[in-house]
């Protein structure tokens, strides 16, 4: 399983000097399997690039949408695949009670706020709504489940012959928690990261910008080494950085948790264009 980040800010896209390290596109990954299959995790504007990066001989892809806020969103319309006949592109996304998947994607994929209808897309579009569910993608058996994060939200597990990866990018386990971690039965999101090969985790916030945003659906740097100590990780890549955090204070942050909780697991930054491999 070969894993590569296209975007790891969170909320808005953030180009500039400050963040070429850690890259300001926002959330996007993929994850290819041994038998070619290649999974598109949120649409952010990192799927753009990733787009224009795979094989013209693909003809299907699937992108599995955590959750329809607009920086996991905003790329899709840019993404190559869609304008092509000979592809078949599935979306899973989460169910709602009130709209559609397709509904409440055409209000952004509609004018004014973007110039092609889904129904106008080349690609054939076939959409999926799904919950607390387990799917299979070629190779890659896929659970769902919801998870504490603003609107209807889902994280998805991903597993494989050669190896397990847990992608939370929005989410708040710490929520209603005095002392965080609580008991895993108690904590939101466990069951797909226990165990995990490879955990890719929200980390937006500082402890003091927590303190000012709680339930606003992210987690402290702190909260998400916690997080990975209690589902017993392998790796820990922590993920959807602030915009407002520059690579300087990415590093300070990141050294600053890895020397007050010594991980019993590895920790390697999420930065734009890192490739992990799972055998």
């Amino acid at each position: 399983m070969h894993v590569k980040l296209w975007g790891t800010r969170g909320s808005v896209a953030s180009p500039g000097p400050e963040t070429t390290k850690y890259g300001g596109n926002t959330s996007c990954v993929e994850v290819r399997g041994r038998d070619g299959t290649v999974l598109v995790l949120d649409a952010g504007t990192g799927i753009r690039r990733l787009g224009d990066a795979l094989p013209r001989s693909l003809e299907r892809v699937d992108i599995l949408l955590t959750h329809l806020h607009l920086d996991h969103l905003q790329g899709i319309g840019f993404f190559s695949p869609l304008r092509r006949r000979d592809v078949e592109v599935h979306i899973w996304g989460p169910a709602s009670t009130t709209l559609s998947l397709r509904q409440r994607l055409a209000r952004y994929l509609s004018p004014p706020l973007f110039p092609v209808y889904i129904r106008d897309l080349a690609a054939r579009v076939i959409l999926h709504e799904v919950a607390s569910d387990v799917f299979q993608i070629g190779e890659f058996t896929n659970s769902s489940s919801l998870i504490l994060h603003v609107d209807t939200t889902a994280g998805f597990r991903i597993n494989s012959p050669s190896g397990t990866v847990a992608y939370l990018p929005d989410h708040e386990p710490a929520l209603g928690v005095v002392d965080f971690p609580a008991a895993p039965e108690w904590t939101s999101g466990y069951d797909l990261a226990a165990g995990a090969d490879l955990l890719i985790h929200d980390c937006q916030y500082t402890d003091e910008q927590y303190r000012e945003r709680i339930g606003w659906g992210h987690s402290s740097m702190a909260q998400a080494f916690k997080f990975a100590q209690l589902a017993e990780v392998e790796r820990l890549v922590p993920f959807h950085h602030d915009p407002t955090h520059s690579d300087a204070d990415l590093d300070r942050l990141l050294n600053q948790q890895i020397e007050a909780q010594r991980p019993t697991y590895q920790v390697t930054p999420g930065v734009e264009g890192a490739t992990f491999q799972l055998d």
